[in-house]
């Protein structure tokens, strides 16, 4: 059994880790709230804005747009957004994502995927593992913001446009609540708009023309994609990290009692050991 000392030392390390971890479990339901917020309204957006280029790019199928087009030949190069988190202390979070990575990896061959990590934890896996790393963005501070989704955007519609690669997928964890967030694939490139009923087709009075329109349109859709991945990836984050943290709070609670059921006996024992002491000591001088 461990010393009395020893043991009082450790719960009080443990109630200090308990603060922290406490702490931390506050400030990631409190960003968790605006993070939801904030990917719920990135939804509805995402919506809406799909609806009006399924609209526009049915009324001009005649001229399909480079973004649209399904390259006929086989699938060489491939392009892979990966979002994860630049810190830890997030629970299985950034290894689902990881997991899921290996995944794409193996299905479409490793050495075609071309990846873009976005979190420090994705690229600190995959570095040293034989993945061609197109770019990195990592110790984003605040996280991941719009102008990163636009540059990232732009750049992969344009190495699709000029088919320099034939496929863009994004991989991000899927907010559904605070207990529940999935590794995600989406395909980014080439967008496959819903098909739209003839009787479905809206007129649209557009300027200066469709074409121009619906290439706008494709664009700003491809960042919307890929903001709203990164919103999702935040809200999924802060509630990964809520939640291990209240977890490790409750362990951290059941530690100390356990520690203090610990020190109660070995104060027990010590009590116990000095008054067999003292009795033993007061027999002998009686012989």
């Amino acid at each position: 059994m461990a010393s009395l000392k020893a043991i009082r030392k450790r719960i009080a390390s443990v109630k200090n880790t308990q603060k922290i971890t406490k702490a931390m479990k506050m400030v990631s339901a409190a960003k968790l709230r605006r993070a939801q917020d904030a990917a719920t309204n990135a939804r509805a957006y995402a919506e809406k804005l799909s609806e009006l280029m399924r609209q526009v790019a049915a009324s001009m199928s005649d001229t399909p747009h480079p973004l649209l087009q399904r390259r006929e030949r086989a699938v060489g190069r491939v392009d892979l957004l990966l979002i994860t988190a630049d810190r830890g202390l997030c629970g299985a979070y950034n290894s689902n994502l990881i997991r899921r990575a290996e995944q794409l990896l193996a299905d479409h061959g490793r050495e075609r995927v071309h990846v873009t990590f976005v979190g420090r934890r994705g690229f600190d896996y995959f570095k040293k593992r034989g993945v061609v790393i197109a770019d990195k963005h990592i110790n984003l501070f605040g996280g991941p913001d719009l102008a990163l989704a636009r540059r990232l955007a732009d750049h992969l519609a344009n190495e699709y446009a000029e088919e320099k690669t034939d496929a863009v997928f994004v991989l991000y964890s899927h907010f559904r609540s605070a207990l529940s967030q999935v590794p995600t694939v989406e395909q980014l490139l080439p967008i496959v708009p819903a098909a739209v009923s003839p009787e479905g087709v809206r007129e649209y009075v557009v300027e200066p023309d469709a074409a121009t329109l619906l290439d706008r349109l494709l664009h700003q859709y491809v960042r919307v994609l890929v903001h709203r991945a990164f919103l999702e990836a935040q809200a999924s984050e802060h509630a990964a990290r809520m939640t291990a943290m209240d977890s490790a709070t409750s362990n951290a609670a059941d530690m100390i009692d356990r520690l203090t059921l610990e020190m109660n006996r070995a104060r027990q024992a010590a009590i116990t050991k000095e008054l067999m002491e003292i009795v033993s000591g007061a027999e002998a001088l009686k012989g």
